[in-house]
């Protein structure tokens, strides 16, 4: 795993969604109220727009494109279902956040 360093730790509040550019990809790093803060590919899986823009409630991540719903504890697609987030393999070390974006 080749993990890259993506944000300081301390801009992760619980109940917040933080947008992040990796190279040239964006991702979102999602902390449910309750959860582990998670990583995940920031396009909506319904035509690619970002979800860092989304509107996140502690719970749920709303897509403004188009109103899709995403669990914010799972990534998974609750209107409509069968859809999830892309996520990717996420740590903290030494007050870093750091992400493998070639990890499954």
């Amino acid at each position: 795993m080749a993990f890259e360093n993506v944000c300081k730790q301390s801009l992760l509040y619980e109940g917040e969604l933080v947008p992040c550019m990796v190279g040239d990809q964006e991702i979102v790093i999602m902390w449910p109220d309750g959860g582990q803060p998670r990583a995940y590919e920031a396009r909506c899986p319904h035509e690619g727009v970002s979800l860092g823009c989304g509107d996140f409630n502690g719970r749920i991540l709303y897509c403004g494109a188009h109103g899709w719903v995403f669990d914010g504890h799972t990534g998974k697609c609750l209107q409509p279902t069968g859809w999830e987030m892309k996520e990717y393999p996420m740590r903290i070390e030494a007050g870093m956040v750091q992400v493998d974006m070639a990890g499954d």
